[in-house]
């Protein structure tokens, strides 16, 4: 089936070498008059190249950085493990099965925004410093992952 395919009729043409004046690619034979495309080998530009205007990429500003040694992290507030319930043990696959976090495979931080249930053990890979205050003070730990 592959191998019967064949581009639309009149798309692909023979490519013309000029002979004389005669064939219609005498002269400058289809290159248009002066210019870098003009000679043969003429250095092709680039696809980026806008002739001469100040390029795109240099026209717009340029705001922010993001390094290239970041680690994406997922993170999750104290307040969303309200639906725990007190003394439950909360961690990755826990986090994923109620779809709090994703389960791509990144790690993950816990916030202190919200309000922590009571004895809740809480296993993540990083966590800041007041969300382990709220969780130690509602009576839990954090137990941090390698």
């Amino acid at each position: 089936m592959l191998d019967h395919l064949t581009p639309r009729p009149g798309a692909v043409t023979k490519h013309r070498r000029p002979r004389g004046p005669g064939c219609g690619f005498g002269k400058t034979a289809g290159r248009g008059t002066k210019g870098q495309g003009k000679h043969r080998g003429g250095r092709p530009t680039p696809f980026h190249f806008e002739g001469g205007q100040m390029p795109i990429t240099r026209r717009m500003p340029k705001r922010g950085f993001r390094s290239p040694n970041r680690i994406e992290t997922e993170v999750v507030n104290v307040g969303m493990l309200a639906g725990f319930g007190e003394g439950a043990t909360v961690d990755l696959e826990s986090l994923a099965k109620r779809g709090l976090i994703p389960g791509s495979g990144r790690p993950v931080k816990l916030l202190a925004e919200g309000d922590a249930p009571r004895n809740l053990t809480v296993k993540v890979n990083a966590v800041s410093a007041a969300a382990q205050k709220k969780i130690e003070d509602a009576g839990g730990r954090v137990e941090l992952l390698a």
